[in-house]
């Protein structure tokens, strides 16, 4: 990476991006003086801040009686994006949300269920204990049976299925759930879990399943549970993957996107722009969601960018 880059990552603007950089790209440790300053800037200025202002006493955004819908502006998706940029339960809105989150996403079977549905939605399930986990409820009684949730739901040929449909390289939220708990505390089944999970996207080179999908080669943010090459990327390589060479198309197409200047563009906020999701949305305007953004699609992004460049890194082994 430049040093052009690396300067633009490490503005003041955005400290959860510099503090991000720092731990994940520099290699910098937890008790750097740069460090300990830019985790301390994360609620007072830039994203972090923002998405804070919008949250109510109780802990909620938008809705109170729910914590998934309105779709993208709710607690769920404010909290899934705070999960990305730095921030732990050591700050008490966050930990206040979180209790909110969970109490709003009880089930009878061992998840978490949406709007307090009975049963477990698997996208959900992941995306809700891999926030939580990078929160700092790695020892929270309903993370560690989400674990074994996703654990028995997993296919015993690897991967997941959200829809119900046979296992696909959209229900990666399960696997990245296991990412995100220390490897330490991985029981067998787990182990073998993220194992079989890690194979079935390898096979499929992260993107070999039935047509052509455009979709999966733009990257986008906020990542809600799309699936896209760097989604696939970033999960595979934080698991130890990097070296293989089934990645080897997935990484082609990584550095074939990277702009002249060394960044990487924001392709889009949602990938569903066009197809019958798209055309869904025109017929039944009163259930199009409102697309929630931090940056700018078709612009260079520090998001994006802090992805790939941590997903290089690994490949590299400079990390």
């Amino acid at each position: 990476m430049s040093n052009r880059v690396l300067d633009w990552l490490l503005e003041d603007s955005q400290p959860s991006v510099k503090y991000l950089a720092l731990r994940q790209l520099i290699g910098k440790s937890e008790s750097a003086p740069e460090v300990r300053e830019a985790r301390r800037q994360i609620p007072v200025t830039g994203w972090v801040a923002e998405i804070l202002s919008q949250r109510q006493d109780g802990g909620w955004w938008v809705d109170p009686r729910r914590v998934y819908q309105p779709k993208y502006l709710s607690t769920n998706w404010m909290l899934l994006v705070l999960s990305d940029l730095g921030v732990t339960r050591e700050l008490p809105a966050v930990r206040s949300s979180c209790e909110f989150w969970i109490s709003g996403s009880d089930s009878q079977d061992g998840g978490f269920g949406l709007d307090g549905a009975r049963k477990s939605h698997l996208c959900y399930v992941g995306n809700m204990t891999r926030a939580l986990i990078r929160f700092g409820y790695s020892d929270h009684p309903r993370v560690h049976d989400s674990l074994e949730w996703l654990v028995r739901h997993a296919s015993h040929l690897g991967g997941w299925s959200c829809w119900g449909s046979g296992r696909n390289l959209d229900s990666w939220e399960g696997l990245s759930a296991l990412a995100a708990y220390p490897s330490t505390k991985w029981t067998p089944p787990m182990k073998a879990a993220v194992e079989k999970g890690a194979g079935f996207f390898l096979d499929r080179e992260l993107h070999r399943q039935g047509d052509h999908y455009d979709p999966w080669f733009r990257f986008h943010y906020p990542v809600h549970y799309y699936y896209d090459i760097l989604v696939g990327l970033d999960l595979l390589t934080g698991l130890g993957y990097g070296d293989d060479r089934r990645l080897r198309f997935a990484l082609s197409v990584l550095t074939r996107k990277r702009r002249s200047d060394g960044r990487w563009n924001l392709d889009a906020l949602h990938p569903d722009v066009e197809g019958a999701v798209a055309r869904w949305w025109e017929t039944h305007p009163k259930q199009r969601p409102t697309p929630f953004g931090l940056e700018a699609p078709g612009r260079p992004s520090k998001l994006i960018t802090l992805t790939a460049a941590r997903v290089m890194a690994r490949v590299e082994g400079t990390i």
